[in-house]
């Protein structure tokens, strides 16, 4: 989208004239003044060149990105001829307003009818587009046919359009618009050529919003651009309707302040003051920037949403550290962000993120929302200083990670541990390197004694079997009969077991399983419910491998025989002469959950 307006349809601004908004002042007139729609422009320049024109296009995207606009760009194109005369080609080089164009533009021309969906949505409306195709154009070279929110329309409205959509007169053309794609019969998508229109990105937006402030003789600070630009949300005409209020709210000059106070956002060098505040788990210093920050009129769930997406910033730059060339954030947000980034753990970040998506609703639905708030907070600073799964689970296995009492080397083996004042706080923050002296410590609290975890021998498992074997070795003969019954494997790569479950599986079998083999074997184990279906479980397994070969027994000439001279008899079950020697096995009795099930009894009787 340019910046520059068609002399004869600019309009003055003054008192002798109406103002127009500059969502519309600035709207494209051709296919050069469209911006971050690249892909669509050189599809349809080649179509265009090589003579293959679409008989319907459906033009989707967000509110706001053009399609409208594209759609009476596209109408100007295939109708367009010069205005000194001669017949012309459709084309996408339109240099200069033709015999049409100016109509089409302001929505005024007899072959280009336009209808909204949204109040026109009946199958009448339909019916009298389909009477009046079989007329040719009364002055353009095709009738066009915008129908914008197409997905408006009702079912009986689709379905009387899909025959002359599919085989419309060479002299028609249908050009549709939707926000809503999916709401869109997908008989009638396919007899369309569509075109998804991206969101603008940041820079592009804010430079183009750079060039109409210029245009407009307007004072902007480049803070306040990249605010508009990330409130817009990649919408072109919400970017615009922004900049005009800003102007109208500054008395001509748009300043990030400004902005500030008119959207209610927060200060983003102050978020990203007690967003440090939270992550050096003062609380203190945090809920006095939040006092603040309300006090001057921000709201609490809007200062957790900015919090939220301060997170994400620094996320991101952790991630992708390129993405500090994004036009949408300030200078303040790139140089701050990517320090939090290199200072801060992945899993800080996303427990961040996680308590403060988890904390917004809860303070838009409160009826006390600066306590609520203050509550999420106090529990972001809590869980930034944790540490992380793995370091507390050597915490633990380290006896809390003091040397003190209750470990080689201490003071004996009785009385409160007064050495163990390095609880996880002090670790995780020296851990992301922000442990900077606050004004407001809290007096170290006397930690309880931990008695340390007693050491387990490694034991390496190397098939899957050995983990029902396990489990059965150690009683645990639910779990067995569990493992048995519903995991289907997927892989078995110690240290880590992928699988999926059979229906009916019992709530927590996942996390059970990890947490039994992990203290089984003495090394952590991961255990994963995975997507796909993996193999039968074990129990599966074993009762087609006796069918199999029960039917194989069945089959055999001997069987055959007897059964001819006993033709009541019933084969129930199939043993070797080795196992009618062996001694029979205990029995196992199941836990009173199974419900009297006698599987792991058939275990011991093999169907040979």
């Amino acid at each position: 989208m340019d910046t520059r307006t068609p002399p004869d349809t600019a309009e003055k601004d003054g008192r002798g004239a109406a103002y127009r908004v500059l969502a519309r002042k600035y709207r494209p007139s051709g296919f050069e003044d469209l911006i971050g729609q690249e892909p669509m422009v050189r599809t349809l320049r080649n179509a265009f060149a090589s003579g293959r024109i679409a008989q319907a296009y459906m033009l989707t995207g967000v509110r706001g990105v053009g399609k409208t606009t594209t759609a009476r760009i596209l109408a100007r194109a295939l109708n367009y001829e010069p205005a000194e005369g001669g017949a012309g080609v459709p084309t996408l080089d339109m240099p200069e307003l033709g015999r049409h164009c100016k109509a089409i533009l302001e929505s005024r021309h007899v072959d280009v009818m336009e209808m909204d969906a949204a109040s026109h949505t009946s199958i009448d409306n339909i019916r009298d587009i389909i009477e009046s195709v079989q007329y040719r154009p009364l002055e353009a070279r095709y009738k066009v046919y915008i129908i914008d929110e197409v997905h408006m329309l009702s079912k009986s409205a689709f379905n009387a359009l899909l025959k002359t959509l599919e085989e419309p007169p060479e002299h028609v053309k249908f050009v549709f618009a939707t926000t809503e794609i999916r709401k869109v019969p997908i008989t009638v998508l396919s007899r369309c050529q569509r075109f998804d229109l991206r969101r603008v990105e940041a820079e592009s937006l804010v430079a183009h919003l750079g060039r109409v402030a210029e245009s407009e003789g307007i004072e902007v600070e480049p803070d306040a651009l990249a605010m508009v630009a990330r409130a817009a949300e990649g919408s072109v005409r919400d970017s615009l309707s922004i900049l005009d209020q800003a102007i109208a709210h500054g008395g001509g000059k748009v300043m990030a302040q400004t902005l500030r106070d008119m959207l209610g956002l927060a200060d983003r060098a102050r978020v990203a003051d007690l967003f440090e505040a939270l992550m050096k788990g003062d609380i203190a210093a945090a809920l006095t920037l939040f006092d603040a920050l309300y006090a001057e009129g921000a709201d609490p769930s809007s200062v957790l949403t900015d919090l939220a997406a301060f997170t994400h910033t620094v996320t991101r730059l952790k991630a992708l550290p390129d993405a500090a060339a994004d036009a949408s954030l300030s200078e303040d947000e790139r140089i701050r962000g990517a320090a939090f980034a290199q200072g801060l753990a992945m899993a800080t970040l996303n427990r961040a993120w996680q308590v403060l998506t988890k904390g917004i609703p809860e303070v838009d639905t409160s009826a006390r929302p600066r306590d609520a708030a203050d509550m999420v907070l106090i529990r972001l600073a809590h869980a930034a200083s944790l540490p992380d799964p793995e370091e507390a689970a050597r915490i633990l296995r380290e006896g809390g990670g003091a040397s003190g009492s209750g470990t080689p080397g201490g003071s004996g083996g009785s009385g409160p541990r007064a050495e163990n004042t390095s609880p996880p706080v002090a670790i995780a923050r020296e851990r992301h390197g922000l442990a900077l002296a606050t004004n407001s410590a809290p007096a170290p609290r006397q930690q309880p004694a931990i008695a340390a975890a007693p050491a387990v021998a490694v034991r390496k498992l190397k098939h899957f079997e050995e983990v029902p074997a396990l489990a059965a070795e150690k009683r645990e003969l639910k779990l067995k009969h569990d493992i048995e019954s519903f995991v289907r494997l997927v892989r078995f790569d110690p240290p880590r077991l992928e699988f999926g479950l059979e229906n009916g599986a019992p709530a927590g079998l996942v996390q059970e399983i990890g947490a039994k083999l992990t203290e089984w074997t003495g090394e952590r184990w991961i255990a994963i419910l995975s997507r796909e279906i993996g193999d039968l479980p074990i129990r599966a397994q074993r009762d087609q491998a006796a069918q199999a070969e029960m039917d194989e027994v069945l089959r055999s000439p001997m069987v055959l025989a007897v059964r001819d001279l006993f033709p009541d008899a019933e084969v129930v079950s199939v043993k070797t002469v080795a196992e009618l020697a062996a001694p029979a096995p205990a029995e196992e009795a199941l836990p009173a959950a199974d419900d009297g099930d006698d599987d792991d009894l058939e275990d011991e009787d093999s169907f040979a």
